[in-house]
This record gives structure tokens, C-alpha cells and sequence, in this order.
């Protein structure tokens, strides 16, 4: 116990002398020498130079070694593989990005493992020294059957046994994830979301997805499927009985991405994607000319809000949140003038009011996520298994 809290103080608060961790940790002087020779042993902790300009004698500072260990983090798309790699120290030394484009099917482990080749390359190290490998994907994996649901988008994943597969075949230890899970464990530990005991990240993007934490604790639900609010029916929607369960429908067809593209060109603000036609009208709203097309924006993206809301005041109503957190590329496209929207449509038709705030991760939050679980995880083993 003594080791893994040292371990944790030095990740915090960087190079420590003896003493500055004996005080920190409550531990005497003599505990603190044995346990820093013990874990200088065992290779997870380094010197780091000596302590000066201060009275009294010189003394030698101690911190995590970052070549301990090392984790990745990934972000699967139907597009793309994107992969991080890290330090166990959490400092990020590669990254790679390998395009899928279509629907290739193909080997799933040859395409993370060439992905994440490609990250650890040029940072000098190999898949093989990875404590944890973390995969964001969106979809769930039914703890039950050991496959991939909710994502019939995502080619060649459905095999069976998913995370056995991958971790036999890379042979490191695997966890998939969902997408949005990964970034509202992100929002947790560092983002707008610190202090929520409780709170909801809603994905607006192409997809529509969700994230629960309550009590602090990230809610999969039986199949792990909590939060795939996509498929939530919604009023004005057709329902997977009139399409059929593949076809598009519930929130997804009420105001997933498709959906958001027509409402944008239906007024006049087109754009390659639906991100790129609400960017538009959110600058066109918030130009200050043009009262005409100001306007027609603010129509546009009512509309939009209010189709979200919908969606949300029925989550809002089941779970009540402290918080919700909105994220993907047409909420963070949208901004505050969406945000605001959001919240005002939301609060006019929910008895609970919880206020609505905008993601402040970078622009990919899933890797952000992945990370976040590896090195929780990576750390959580290492650091409780000191001895050589």
C-alpha cells in the first residue's frame, strides 16, 4: 500500500526528495528510503538529479520512471484506425493514423496491429512492451456473448470472442470500450465534468450516442448497451417495427447526422458534411448582419436543438443528471449559440434542469478516453505488484 501511494504522489507532484515524500505520504524517513530502494529495484522508479538552492544539504529527487511502461489508446471509426501510445506517466510519444476506407473487412488484428505499429515506431519501443491496450469503438461488447453489438457499421469487428481475439493476437492485455464511454471518462478526470457526481455526454455527430456516470461510476447497462440512445424511439420517428432494426430510425433518423444535414439545407445552409452546414449557420447567427439569414440560422438551429432536447428531456427524465455534457462534431460545431439552444429547449419542456455545457476535450476525445482507462488500468497493476 505504501509503494502504490508513493508511486501515485510522484505521478502528481512530480520529482520528490525523500523527505518531501515521507511528509506527503505520513510515512517516517527510514520507510521512505527503504521503499524508493525497493522500487528503484523493481525499475519503476528513477533518479532524477539532485534538490538545490534551498538551506541545508543536498538532496537526491526520485520520479516515476516513464520507460516502465508503456499503453496505447485507439479510436476505431468505419474510416479509420487512430492510435496513441504513451509513457505510463501519461506523456504522449507517438501516434498514428491508418486509413480503412470502405467497408474493407478484412483481419481485424493485422489492421490494429499495423495501426499501432505505426504509432509505436518512431517511438522506439514495440506492441509487445504495452501494458494495456484500451479500443474505443462505437458499439458495445455484450459481456454475455463476447461480441461486438450496436454497430453494424463497423466491418470485420463481429467476430466472435472480440477481445480474446485481439488480445491473443497482439498479445497484450486488450479492453474495447465504447466511444463515448472512453470520452465521458475523459470528461471525468479532467474536463468539464470533475465535480458531477453524476452527469450524461451526449454525442451529436453523424451518430447519435450517449454516456452515463452516476455516482461516479460509468453505467454499461446488462448488454452494454446503455447509452445507445440512437435507437431510443422518439415521437415523429419511424421505429425499428415500421423500418426494421438496421434501418434508420428512433433518434438516430430524429436528429442524428443525416437528419441535421436536411434541416440545414431545408434553409439555405449547406455544407459537405452536417457539421460543416451548422458550422455555417452558427456564424452566419452570430455575425451581427444580415438580419434575414440571421434568422433563417436561428430557425435552423432550433430546430435541430429541439429535436435534441426531445431526446434528452426522456433521459433527463429516467436518470435526472447533475449534468450534461455535449460533444461530437456538430454540438462542438455548433457551440455556444447551439449549447444555449439546447439548454433553453430542454429547460422549457423537463421538470429537472440540469445545465448543459460543451465539451472542452481536444478534437478526439475517444483517443483522450483510451488513454485515460489504459493508464488507469496499467497503473492500477503495476503499481500494486512492486517486487521483482
Amino acid at each position: 500500500m505504501n509503494d502504490k501511494a508513493a508511486l501515485e504522489v510522484l505521478l502528481e507532484r512530480g520529482p520528490l526528495t525523500r523527505s518531501q515524500l515521507a511528509s506527503i505520504t505520513g510515512i517516517s524517513k527510514p520507510t521512505a528510503s527503504q521503499l524508493l530502494a525497493r522500487l528503484q529495484a523493481s525499475g519503476l522508479v528513477v533518479r532524477d538529479g539532485i534538490r538545490e538552492g534551498l538551506p541545508g544539504r543536498t538532496a537526491e529527487l526520485y520520479r516515476v520512471n516513464p520507460r516502465a511502461s508503456y499503453v496505447a489508446g485507439v479510436d476505431v471509426t468505419p474510416g479509420r484506425i487512430c492510435v496513441r501510445v504513451a509513457e505510463i506517466t501519461g506523456q504522449v510519444i507517438g501516434e498514428h493514423e491508418l486509413a480503412t476506407p470502405g467497408r474493407s473487412g478484412g483481419q481485424v488484428v493485422e489492421r490494429v496491429r499495423a495501426a499501432i505499429d505505426g504509432a509505436c515506431g518512431p517511438a522506439g519501443i514495440t506492441i509487445a512492451q504495452l501494458g494495456r491496450v484500451v479500443i474505443g469503438v462505437p458499439g458495445a461488447v455484450n459481456p454475455a456473448t463476447g461480441r461486438l453489438f450496436y454497430a453494424p457499421h463497423l466491418s470485420g469487428w463481429h467476430v466472435p470472442r472480440l477481445v480474446e481475439t485481439l488480445a491473443d493476437g497482439l498479445g497484450v492485455p486488450v479492453a474495447v470500450e465504447n466511444d463515448v464511454n472512453l470520452v465521458a471518462q475523459a470528461e471525468q478526470a479532467y474536463g468539464v465534468a470533475t465535480e458531477a457526481p453524476s452527469f450524461a455526454v451526449v454525442w451529436i455527430g453523424n451518430g447519435i450516442g450517449m454516456a452515463l456516470v452516476i455516482d461516479g461510476r460509468l453505467y454499461r447497462g446488462w448488454t452494454g448497451g446503455a447509452g445507445e440512445v440512437g435507437y431510443m424511439p422518439v415521437p415523429g420517428a419511424p421505429t425499428a417495427r415500421d423500418v426494421g432494426r438496421t434501418a434508420n430510425h428512433g433518434m438516430q433518423a430524429f436528429a442524428g447526422g443525416p437528419a441535421v444535414h436536411k434541416i440545414m439545407r431545408s434553409h439555405g445552409f449547406r455544407g459537405h458534411d452536417p457539421a460543416a452546414a451548422v458550422r455555417f449557420a452558427t456564424r452566419v447567427l452570430t455575425s451581427g448582419r444580415d438580419g434575414e439569414r440571421r434568422q433563417r440560422a436561428h430557425f435552423a438551429l432550433s430546430d435541430v436543438a429541439g429535436r435534441v432536447a426531445m431526446g434528452l428531456a426522456a433521459i433527463v427524465a429516467v436518470v435526472d443528471p447533475a449534468l450534461v455534457v455535449l460533444t461530437g462534431a456538430v454540438a462542438l460545431a455548433g457551440g455556444e449559440a447551439l449549447r444555449a439552444l439546447i439548454e433553453r429547449e430542454l429547460h422549457a419542456i423537463s421538470l429537472p434542469r440540469p445545465p448543459v455545457r460543451l465539451s472542452v476535450l481536444s478534437a478526439e476525445p475517444v483517443l483522450e478516453g483510451a488513454l485515460v482507462l489504459a493508464l488507469r488500468q496499467a497503473q492500477d497493476e503495476l503499481f500494486t505488484s512492486t517486487v521483482p
